[in-house]
């Protein structure tokens, strides 16, 4: 059986999922911002244009930073090993032995399964082989790539705000999870220790140490407003 949150922490850099938590908070404040600001509607219809802008804003956001860690999207998106095709942004991350397809999903509130959609629902096939199976003959299912998803869900008290941030296994009949753990329990798991490197088909490579400290992310077109008020733009 495979240790599915092992095997998230060996190949998904920690580094990542602490920017991701910067960058989805700051989408969520700022659709908040948006429709608050820029559009006369009742409440109801406020809360529901603010839900599609988060998620657009959070979608790119998630895009962007996957890929500043190394996140690899996947090709025409084409799933590892199927003819299924996704529809958002899915990037995967090579571990030691097993590699994890990481996706970006909002929860209705917290530990309650997204809405299942065409990507989601492709995705959750890489983890037939994380469930009991009563064969194990050559024709089923090999452990091979793990669906992950970074969930969040909003704040229903706080506009603006989200409550929780998780990382979730969904399993492949979609009917619940096989693994999720808030985001900050789930970081615990790094710990101190040096992270696992990718495996190297030259048989090289160093060891890489996760950062003892790290900045706040800032979004490339605050860093460039920054740098205008300063005077250190062009």
């Amino acid at each position: 059986m495979i240790d599915v949150r092992q095997t998230i922490l060996d190949a998904v850099p920690k580094d990542l999922l602490l920017d991701l938590e910067d960058r989805l908070r700051a989408e969520a404040l700022k659709a908040n911002d948006v429709v608050r600001r820029e559009l006369s509607l009742n409440p109801k219809r406020s809360r529901e244009a603010e839900g599609q802008i988060r998620f657009r804003l959070q979608e790119q956001g998630y895009e962007e930073v996957v890929q500043l860690h190394g996140g690899h999207l996947l090709t025409d998106g084409v799933m590892v090993g199927t003819n299924l095709k996704v529809f958002q942004p899915f990037a995967r991350f090579v571990g030691p032995r097993i590699g994890v397809i990481l996706g970006f999903a909002s929860m209705p509130e917290r530990k309650k399964i997204p809405p299942k959609n065409i990507s989601r629902a492709a995705g959750v096939t890489l983890n037939v082989s994380l469930q009991a199976n009563l064969f194990s003959d050559d024709k089923s299912p090999q452990p091979t790539d793990i669906f992950a998803l970074f969930l969040t869900a909003r704040d229903r008290e706080r506009a603006g705000m989200i409550e929780e941030i998780a990382i979730g296994v969904i399993g492949s009949d979609y009917k619940d999870f096989l693994f999720y753990e808030s985001l900050e329990k789930f970081l615990g798991g790094y710990g101190s220790q040096t992270q696992t490197p990718p495996a190297d088909p030259q048989g090289g490579g160093s060891v890489v140490k996760l950062r003892e400290a790290r900045k706040l992310f800032v979004p490339p077109e605050k860093r460039r407003d920054k740098e205008s008020e300063d005077g250190t733009g062009e």
